[in-house]
């Protein structure tokens, strides 16, 4: 009883079962966050909106990139924005990407992705979701489904999803 109970809290933390003060309804779908917890690395006033696609950062939060040009952070709702970004021959560097555990921004090349989930996508029909330890993203795939792989593979997905579309 004990095993289920624990491992029932732990899925409530990675499904985001988060609460707004003021007894606000509980976030809708499971890539937001609670905008107290969302790092946002952007500045000025469109620090909250995507680079590519100016979707709101803190309400697509776990699947959120980020990486650097020309000295600047930028930031992206999804990996697919960051590849697409990528398609326009820009040159990026320290990609980062939120860590669905912690929610905090871990470097992307030794991130573990579990892609082809069962929780929904952003900006694509394939879900990418990103995790800073193995075992975390094992415990994910075991309750949701999906392949695990490194930043560069799911990159070639975020990829395919452009080809898939044409």
């Amino acid at each position: 009883m004990l095993k289920v109970a624990s491992g029932f809290i732990i899925l409530l933390l990675l499904v985001g079962c988060n609460q707004k003060s003021g007894g606000e309804v509980p976030i809708k779908i499971f890539q937001s966050v609670d905008e107290r917890e969302a790092i946002l690395l952007q500045e000025g006033k469109e620090k909250r909106s995507c680079h590519v696609c100016g979707m709101d950062l803190v309400k697509f939060y776990k699947t959120s990139h980020s990486a650097e040009e020309n000295g600047k952070n930028y930031q992206y709702c999804s990996i697919h924005c960051l590849e697409n970004h990528l398609q326009k021959g820009v040159s990026l560097r320290n990609p980062k990407v939120v860590d669905i555990v912690s929610l905090k921004f871990i470097d992307a090349s030794k991130a573990f992705y579990v892609v082809g989930s069962n929780k929904r996508a952003t900006m694509s029909r394939v879900s990418k979701y990103a995790f800073l330890h193995e075992s975390d993203a094992k415990f994910f795939q075991a309750q949701f489904g999906g392949e695990i792989m490194n930043f560069e593979n799911a990159l070639q997905k975020a990829k395919e999803d452009f080809k898939s579309h044409q």
